[in-house]
């Protein structure tokens, strides 16, 4: 199923590619990040760019003592990318990727006070894989069922959006 994973956003990403380039004929790098060193930058532009290997969580599943689900490391392990935005049953959202090795430090970081903040609260572990407009509501995998869902942070309120990773990001729009 990771293979799966790793081909679907591979698919999405060149699909935001196509978009951007039929749009502005290149692919600027986001403001956020200009200035900042990655492995998948192109010039002025950025392309996806493979991790070889692929990156690895086990520093996080032994400080939160819990296995991350496989499609979660499969998500975030396989490329380095700029965020890219998209909309899902017409709502946007950014769905988060890994700009280079320092980011993914940053993003194991927050992944694991984050899951530390859900043990503490008493919540079903979740890791996030995108951002909102809403502050407080982001898009998540459940580590417990593979579900990816709206969550609002802090709370249990969630709506299942997609039975698994690989069912959504089929479905993201463009």
């Amino acid at each position: 199923m990771n293979q799966d994973i790793e081909l679907a956003l591979q698919r999405l990403t060149q699909r935001v590619l196509e978009k951007k380039q039929a749009k502005d004929s290149g692919l600027p790098i986001p403001d956020d990040l200009q200035g900042v060193d990655s492995p998948c930058l192109a010039g002025d532009a950025w392309l996806p760019k493979p991790c070889q290997p692929h990156r690895d969580f086990s520093n996080v599943e032994e400080g939160i003592e819990l296995e991350l689900q496989s499609s979660i490391k499969a998500f975030y392990g396989v490329q380095y990318c700029a965020d890219m935005a998209f909309s899902w049953q017409g709502n946007p959202f950014t769905l988060l990727q890994v700009w280079s090795d320092d980011d993914f430090d940053r993003l194991q970081e927050n992944i694991l006070g984050h899951l530390v903040t859900q043990r503490r609260l008493k919540l079903k572990p979740t890791v996030f894989i995108g951002v909102t407009d809403a502050e407080l509501d982001v898009i998540s995998i459940c580590n417990l069922t593979g579900e990816v869902i709206l969550e609002r942070l802090g709370t249990s309120n969630r709506d299942v959006l997609a039975p698994d990773l690989l069912s959504f990001l089929d479905q993201v729009e463009v």
